[in-house]
């Protein structure tokens, strides 16, 4: 299956950056067509094209628009989470260094059929290109008549601002990507089974949307075109429509973005990334390096789509796709992945505090050649101790990739264990022996 450009169609063209440019090719005819549409059939337009979340979750658009009280009493907000830190997701970097207005447009329907007035854009602070391609866009919508007082004289107004965070891989979790935004540190807030956030108390506890970049990139299309239509993109699958973009990396020849229809199978993404480099499949990361890694013959049978990932115990995730190669130490591989999520525990609560403390020096034991027997059965109690129960989902995103490797690739962490080196060393070490030194055979 070849990529199936949406978002991305005019990502190429130099203009598209601009409101002339974005305006001749086709840009603004969702907003303009919303404009005219009652506010719940916008919304109904939405979940007909069955969109979910892009940032991970995978969780229904429409239901967060739909929570959104009816009866305005009170200022609602419009959120964008930028921050993507998940390793290996640029997807959104990309989008808003070259279709800025597909997020203006989008964050601006989402403002109008919510009956928000006030939208923010919460950007990593590493995405210096990015805010300023923004910060043009947004000053060129203004101009244009597209954001502010009266947009294209409908009496809807809508003002949107551009917020750039600290670089913390925690604030990317929108209760803490509010609690920063209001100026607090940036931690998660206690979730309640029942409570309000973000929908009824979020953003200075007022009503709140809070999507990815991409999400909202998706809605002038669904609304120009029709839900329907939208749809029938990734048909194929369970329950997965539209298009995802991939940010595909590790070991192949052609790393970069890719804009593929559900449905497509990851032995089709890594194709289109030009195959591997460097040595065999031996491994993938599908979705970010929080989801389960898996091997490469659940690589080789894996569609894209939510439901289908589960059933090789993976996950979609942000759509960050790391493929490994033969050459590659897995124990090596998810102690890098647990220093990172050790590093950026914000501390909060004792489960993620301690437990990615724990894993990560675990880890960098057995990667020193000082692990002892017990080691893997340790790790996989603290897995089960963080998974499910920390103040948000960085304890979950910490477990899962070691609890994964664990039960994926057992064999390497036994012999790193038991021999004090990597399994994928000591045999290429023996392979580059001379023949002298070679084992003899019985």
């Amino acid at each position: 299956m070849a990529e199936l450009k949406l978002l991305f169609e005019h990502a190429h063209k130099p203009d598209f950056r601009t409101l002339k440019g974005y305006l001749a090719n086709d840009g603004y005819k969702g907003l303009k067509k919303s404009l005219k549409m009652e506010k719940q059939a916008i919304i109904d337009e939405v979940k007909a094209s069955g969109l979910r979340g892009r940032g991970g979750a995978g969780f229904p658009t429409w239901i967060k628009w739909n929570g959104i009280p009816k009866d305005k009493t009170q200022p609602h907000y419009i959120l964008c989470n930028a921050d993507e830190g998940e390793p290996g997701t640029f997807k959104d970097k990309q989008l808003m260094e070259e279709c800025p207005f597909e997020l203006i447009e989008g964050m601006t329907i989402a403002g109008f059929c919510t009956q928000a007035e006030v939208g923010y854009i919460y950007i990593r602070g590493e995405f210096v290109d990015a805010a300023r391609s923004l910060r043009n866009a947004i000053d060129e919508a203004y101009a244009g008549g597209y954001l502010g007082k009266n947009i294209q004289g409908s009496g809807f107004d809508f003002d949107l601002y551009i917020h750039l965070g600290a670089g913390s891989y925690e604030c990317g979790e929108e209760s803490a990507l509010m609690s920063s935004l209001m100026g607090e540190r940036g931690m998660p807030r206690l979730k309640f089974p029942h409570a309000p956030l973000p929908t009824i108390a979020g953003l200075f506890d007022r009503p709140t949307v809070i999507n990815n970049v991409e999400t909202y990139c998706c809605a002038p299309y669904i609304v120009d075109r029709g839900g329907e239509w939208y749809a029938t993109l990734g048909a194929s699958t369970k329950n997965s429509r539209g298009t995802k973009l991939f940010s595909v990396s590790g070991h192949v020849n052609k790393p970069g973005n890719y804009e593929i229809e559900f449905g497509t199978t990851l032995m089709e993404l890594l194709e289109l990334s030009g195959g591997m480099k460097g040595g065999k499949l031996k491994a993938c990361v599908p979705g970010g390096s929080s989801v389960p890694i898996i091997n490469a013959t659940d690589t080789e049978i894996a569609v894209i789509g939510y439901e289908e990932m589960a059933e090789v115990k993976t996950m979609v995730g942000s759509g960050a796709c790391m493929f490994l190669n033969e050459h590659t130490c897995i124990v090596s591989f998810i102690w890098r992945t647990a220093l990172f999520y050790a590093n950026e525990s914000c501390g909060k609560c004792t489960p993620c505090r301690e437990g990615t403390k724990w894993m990560e020096q675990i880890l960098r034991r057995i990667v020193m050649g000082n692990g002892q027997p017990g080691d893997m059965e340790l790790l996989l109690q603290i897995t089960e101790q963080i998974d499910g129960r920390s103040f948000c989902g960085l304890g979950d995103a910490a477990a899962w990739p070691v609890a994964a490797a664990l039960r994926v690739f057992p064999e390497e962490f036994e012999y790193y264990i038991k021999h004090g080196t990597s399994m994928v060393k000591s045999a290429e070490s023996k392979a580059m022996a001379p023949a002298w030194q070679q084992p003899v055979l019985a």
